[in-house]
């Protein structure tokens, strides 16, 4: 299911969005041109070295497929700060594409209700706990951690309690079924978190794969306590709009 529009019409430029979308953009661009995934090793966030910066760790080569094993290179900062620098960078164009569009479809309306400076220090917080999440889930790991994902399910556990009532147009594709519906976003974002939770628990019993899954957990956690603590501060909610499934066209709330 791949979200295409809400119901809820931002009141005004959400510029911090644009400005995180930008600022991954380039960081993705930079990486581009990274053939031996030097900004991956330096930027990314690596549990092991977190932990012993001094220490001399191995990883294999993902990023250049070569199936063997090399040194990991020092960190470029401070590897505390990698909690924070390796939320900009992707692992290829379909994980930078999907976050970026989830980034787009909800982080409008959390930028709204939170306002530009107080969304912007969010979102950041959002990523380091997420970090911090898949950083005490996976000490020893010494493989670059890397993705905005966790600072994104942030802004959805957010979206979830500051919009309970939103609907979400999604394209569903099952197999060579491909059909265009709508689901309350609670529904949708609910679904979402469940599968996160239960791929979290199969990689806790040492069958997870290379997906950061605690990482999402722990924004989203975070995000969804943060906008529950501060929901009565903030700006009033928009006006909802209907979204109608038929013609799937936009129609004004009586």
């Amino acid at each position: 299911m791949i979200p295409l529009r809400d119901s809820i019409p931002a009141s005004r430029t959400p510029v911090v969005t644009w400005a995180l979308v930008a600022a991954c953009s380039v960081a993705f661009l930079l990486q581009l041109g990274d053939d031996q995934g030097q900004l991956i090793e330096q930027y990314g966030m690596v549990p092991a070295r977190v932990f012993d910066p001094q220490a001399s760790h191995v990883m294999r080569d993902l990023v250049n497929h070569r199936g063997g094993y090399h040194r990991l290179m020092p960190a470029a900062v401070p590897d505390w700060l990698t909690l924070l620098t390796c939320t900009f960078l992707h692992g290829g164009w379909l994980h930078f594409l999907g976050n970026m569009w989830f980034l787009w479809i909800f982080g409008d309306n959390v930028e709204d209700r939170f306002g530009r400076l107080r969304f912007l220090c969010f979102y950041l917080g959002c990523g380091v706990a997420a970090s911090l999440a898949h950083l005490l889930t996976s000490q020893q790991s010494g493989v670059p951690t890397i993705g905005a994902s966790g600072a994104i399910a942030g802004v959805m556990g957010a979206y979830l309690f500051l919009y309970p009532h939103s609907r979400v147009e999604m394209l569903f594709i099952w197999g060579f079924f491909v059909d265009v519906i709508v689901l309350p976003a609670p529904f949708f974002l609910g679904y979402w978190f469940l599968l996160q939770l239960v791929q979290g628990m199969v990689e806790l019993g040492g069958r997870g794969g290379g997906v950061a899954w605690w990482a999402h957990i722990g924004g989203f956690a975070v995000g969804a306590a943060v906008a529950a603590l501060l929901k009565n501060r903030m700006r009033p909610a928009p006006e909802t709009i209907v979204l109608t499934r038929r013609r799937h066209s936009w129609s004004s709330r009586r």
